[in-house]
């Protein structure tokens, strides 16, 4: 029998199983917690922005390439200084490789700062390890320029070939990183200054949880939504439209502000995620089991809600209260069945398949064929 701290006992023979490898049982014991809002949501308008460029790097130790696109662009580089070659001359340019340029620009970048950028050959160079960046233009999906790139490349790989053509590569030696490897070159206009209020998008949908946000920014700054004054309002599900001072100084304490108001989230919804590759299981709090039985392998599992009355002694101050005490038996013979009373969580189930030494998908198929038959009060989700 397993009593309800989760102790095991059998008079039967000890069963050796296989160990669950990794299940993650998830109680959401946090949700009663407060959290920031600058936690939970993200002021819209306020985002970074995804720029991009076409390059060489130069100064390959003999691992550039050859390629079509390359030797254009090299050209085009010369052209660019004034210097042409003969379409029937043929540059050996093993130290040269064409790169793409990627960066984020972050929200209220300035021209003259410096961002990080990520270089990565396109081409069949095979290192990048010592390589310099020339100057290239990084460029937004509106094509506008708003970034200048260059400088010397960072790479963790390496890579050795012999002439047998045995190759050892470590990491990744044809990606390499700038350190404020590019300037900026131009402000990206922000939707903050725009409207007369801000709107505050959450990161997890919940209008639960949009409500308790509005309703505690109210609370905080003194409004009172039932005489028709309210300075937050929920729009849907993941958006809460808030008034905010107009003049530029005053809108950025306003936020600076209310970011920082603590709230309770609502909690989060019943889910179970199963990972079948690893098999990773994690459960959310929230989930029921309704009434079924289940036959699976050689176990058997019953789970039983025993409710029982605790009174105080004759002559002491109490009450009387009434606890619920989970009884799960584990029996092993041929029977094989699963046996859930209403309201029993998941984790009397967990607790009894870890304690037998099932294996993680074992808890899957049960999991699954309590979905199919409606009695799993949850989302089942598997990745």
């Amino acid at each position: 029998m397993i009593s309800s701290n989760g102790v095991l006992s059998m008079n039967s023979q000890k069963v050796t199983g296989i160990l669950i490898s990794f299940i993650l049982l998830v109680y959401c014991t946090q949700l009663g917690a407060a959290q920031r809002i600058k936690d939970l949501a993200s002021v819209q308008g306020v985002r970074s922005n995804q720029l991009v460029g076409y390059g060489l790097v130069v100064g390959l130790p003999g691992t550039g390439e050859t390629s079509p696109f390359t030797e254009q662009s090299f050209r085009t580089m010369l052209a660019n200084f004034g210097i042409s070659l003969d379409s029937s001359v043929k540059p050996k340019i093993k130290n040269v490789a064409a790169v793409a340029i990627h960066a984020d620009l972050p929200a209220f970048a300035k021209p003259g700062q410096t961002i990080d950028i990520t270089v990565s050959s396109i081409g069949e160079a095979s290192s990048l390890q010592g390589g310099t960046l020339l100057t290239t233009m990084l460029r937004g999906l509106d094509g506008e320029i708003y970034a200048v790139a260059q400088g010397s490349l960072v790479v963790s790989g390496f890579g050795a070939q012999g002439n047998d053509g045995s190759r050892i590569v470590s990491n990744t030696p044809t990606v390499g990183t700038i350190a404020n490897g590019a300037v900026v070159e131009r402000t990206v206009p922000n939707g903050l200054m725009q409207n007369d209020y801000l709107t505050l998008n959450l990161n997890s949908p919940d209008f639960s949880t949009a409500q308790a946000l509005a309703d505690e920014i109210n609370r905080r700054l003194g409004a009172d939504p039932e005489k028709g004054y309210a300075i937050a309002t929920p729009l849907d599900a993941a958006s809460v439209r808030v008034s905010a001072p107009r003049d530029v100084g005053q809108r950025v304490g306003f936020l600076a502000t209310i970011e920082n108001f603590e709230f309770t989230p609502a909690a989060a919804p019943a889910r179970v995620v199963i990972n079948s590759r690893t098999g990773t299981i994690v459960i959310g709090s929230s989930v029921r089991l309704l009434p079924a039985a289940i036959t699976h392998g050689g176990l058997t599992v019953t789970i039983t809600e025993d409710p029982a009355v605790v009174q105080p002694n004759a002559f002491a101050d109490g009450q009387t209260v009434a606890l619920n005490q989970s009884i799960v038996d584990v029996e092993l013979d041929d029977s094989r069945m699963f046996k859930f009373d209403p309201g029993v969580t998941l984790d009397e189930l967990v607790r009894a398949v870890n304690q037998i030494g099932a294996a993680p998908g074992d808890l899957m198929a049960i999991l699954e064929a309590l979905r199919q038959a409606g009695a799993l009060q949850g989302e089942l989700i598997v990745i």
